[in-house]
């Protein structure tokens, strides 16, 4: 799913980085290089998995290892081969894509700790805590997504999906607020001198869609896992 190659590239970007900022840069990059159409299909894919990922959570599954396996794919094959040749990223997509409809189960609870993870780190950054100790926030949240994801495996779908929507949600409304609103709200100072405002902005529609699902799924009775 698009908002974890979004984060993934932003992890790759942080890597390289020792500061908090290498992510926030990659990000950046995703909201300006995004036109008018692609910002609102963003948005719309974005409430689909906010308020009805319960529904489509397995093929999401699917879709989100599918993506992940081709960035894998994509780095093994500039790390270890060179060149820009496919074929590695395509490999490694199928792969991840097949193995992960056998343990469904596994990889939600995966997509569960790693939003956990993401949103801990944004957390602490939003708190100004040390950054060269991030790390240690995302560490902390990828526990706790973990576990929490194994032990209920309802909060695991609704926690990926209404992170996965969140990030699209916001990437979108960002991304149409810099090219249109770029005279009376400056996007790049509130993403940039204000740490709280991007974990915050995440974080509201996030606790919407897991919210609004939780009652969704408790008035549904045909929905199973």
């Amino acid at each position: 799913m698009e908002p974890f190659i979004i984060l993934a590239q932003a992890a790759e970007t942080a890597a390289e980085t020792p500061q908090a900022e290498g992510a926030i840069d990659s990000i950046w990059e995703q909201i300006t290089s995004l036109g008018l159409i692609e910002a609102l299909t963003f948005i719309s894919f974005g409430v689909v998995c906010l308020f009805y990922g319960w529904r489509v959570f397995k093929i999401l599954v699917t879709i989100s290892f599918a993506l992940i396996g081709l960035f894998v794919g994509l780095y093994l094959n500039r790390t270890l081969i060179g060149g820009n040749a496919v074929w590695l990223g395509i490999i490694c997509m199928v792969l991840f894509a097949v193995f992960s409809v056998p343990f469904l189960r596994w990889g939600v609870s995966i997509l569960g700790a790693a939003a956990g993870g993401i949103l801990a780190g944004g957390v602490w950054y939003a708190f100004k805590l040390p950054e060269q100790y991030i790390w240690a926030g995302a560490l902390v949240g990828i526990i706790a997504g973990g576990m929490i994801s194994f032990i209920i495996f309802k909060i695991a779908v609704m926690l990926f999906t209404s992170f996965g929507g969140s990030v699209l949600v916001v990437v979108g409304v960002l991304a149409i607020m810099f090219d249109y609103m770029a005279t009376t709200i400056d996007v790049k100072q509130l993403i940039y001198t204000q740490k709280w405002f991007l974990p915050l902005a995440l974080l509201v529609p996030m606790a919407v869609g897991i919210f609004c699902q939780n009652k969704f799924i408790k008035s549904s009775k045909d929905w199973s896992v």
